[in-house]
């Protein structure tokens, strides 16, 4: 069991970080799920690195063996959203990182009530404005289960959905554009001031 005070890390970096291909990727997955930092997308790998483990044994067993346990893990597979209901094996093992982070409340907080980006989704889950049936989550790497997608609503005493129906009501301004014919004028250079007609006559003789 190990010592409380010490738990196990629940994630694995990479084998190569510093790989330039790599990085780039990791930064937009960040960008596009709103995460906080690259931990939180290992843990994502290493959880998705399990599941690929259990599916792997299970496809290594008897086949009467596998019959009585390959339905515990797509149940439970099924039941936060990941594979369908007649999925098999394979499905399992092609799932990606991202079908794993579109299960978070974060995500579905993001595309359900329509905030801007998902830092603000996070933000409004941290500050407890999100609610799950009759209590409240604050945690935006919860997992969300089918049966609990449906009851994802804001908290009675949230503001945030007037705000969210002000921003869409009022309308963006566009920014003046200045017309052709001032821009053309400016990118035009001033004329050389004219030399006086005194300069410009040759000095007389003595």
């Amino acid at each position: 069991m190990g010592d409380p005070k010490y738990p196990r890390r629940a994630w694995r970096k990479p084998k190569r970080p510093l790989n330039y291909d790599l990085k780039m990727e990791e930064l937009k997955t960040l960008g596009t799920f709103g995460l906080r930092t690259k931990r939180e997308l290992w843990k994502a790998h290493t959880k998705l690195s399990t599941v690929r483990n259990q599916a792997r044994s299970l496809l290594a067993l008897q086949q009467e063996v596998r019959q009585q346990k390959e339905p515990i893990l797509m149940k439970s597979l099924a039941r936060i959203g990941l594979v369908s209901s007649d999925a098999t094996l394979d499905d399992v093992l092609n799932l990606q990182v991202t079908d794993l982070l579109t299960r978070r409340l974060q995500t579905l907080v993001f595309k359900k009530f329509g905030f801007k980006t998902p830092y603000q989704a996070r933000q409004a889950i941290v500050h407890g404005h999100i609610m799950i049936g009759d209590r409240v989550v604050n945690i935006p790497s919860y997992t969300v289960t089918t049966s609990e997608e449906d009851n994802i609503k804001f908290t009675p005493e949230s503001k945030i959905p007037q705000i969210l129906e002000k921003s869409k009501e009022a309308p963006s301004e566009p920014a003046p554009v200045e017309s052709t014919e001032e821009s053309s004028a400016e990118d035009q250079p001033e004329p050389a001031a004219e030399v006086s007609a005194s300069e410009s006559e040759s000095p007389k003789s003595e």
